[in-house]
């Protein structure tokens, strides 16, 4: 699992965060002014970027927060099964299957290229590369 740590003050809204063991895209950011006492608080809502469900957290603005590090890559689509696409990554030749998108179904077949993203051990299909 690749991930750096980063101020939660220094986030914005597009960045990458892991929440509860899931990597996010931050949708908003609000910050409260600190207190006599306190420190400022950071209400942080993010969007899961594998299962879509929205997440709220809210801590200290000096805190570290986990980001994950996205490799990108590309492979090949050798078959395809329902809606699990069996590829050869391009450069070490691995083949594994990737579940296909419900916006990419008719994009992919056999033969082309796409790419995906590998995001906390988890890969998934992003896109259909042009030839």
């Amino acid at each position: 699992m690749a991930v750096n740590l980063v101020s939660v003050g220094s986030l914005q809204p597009g960045r990458y965060c892991v929440v509860d063991g899931v990597a996010c895209k931050v949708v908003s950011i609000d910050t409260s002014r600190p207190g006599k006492h306190g420190h400022a608080k950071v209400r942080l809502v993010a969007v899961g970027l594998i299962d879509g469900k929205k997440r709220d957290l809210m801590m200290p603005g000096h805190d570290n927060i986990e980001t994950p590090i996205i490799e990108k890559k590309t492979a090949q689509v050798l078959s395809i099964s329902g809606n699990k696409a069996n590829v050869m990554e391009s450069e070490t030749y691995e083949t594994f299957d990737l579940e296909i998108p419900e916006d990419l179904k008719g994009e992919v077949v056999e033969g082309c290229s796409v790419l995906y993203w590998i995001i906390l051990d988890d890969k998934v299909m992003k896109q259909v590369k042009s030839q």
